[in-house]
């Protein structure tokens, strides 16, 4: 058994690793696309492009409360 394994930091500045474990004579594409939905899940990218600006928070809230206001008119449109 052998192991596919990256090394990523989380928002508290902690380094995690993920392992992915390969069986013997599994395909080489079934873990990696275990490891890329693993990595997904982790918002490691996500949190890299959030990171490459910033943003005020009372923008950030601003625009919270105007997503709010949308989705509570598309409700709003539904039960009519």
């Amino acid at each position: 058994m052998s192991y596919l394994c990256s090394r990523f930091q989380k928002k508290g500045g902690d380094d995690t690793m993920l392992i992915i474990p390969v069986k013997d004579g599994e395909n080489i594409d079934r873990a990696l696309k275990r490891f890329k939905r693993k990595f997904d899940k982790t918002g490691t990218m996500r949190q890299l492009r959030d990171r490459q600006h910033f943003t005020k928070p009372s923008v950030e809230r601003r625009a919270q409360i105007q997503k709010a206001q949308y989705i509570q008119h598309l409700r709003d449109a539904e039960d009519i």
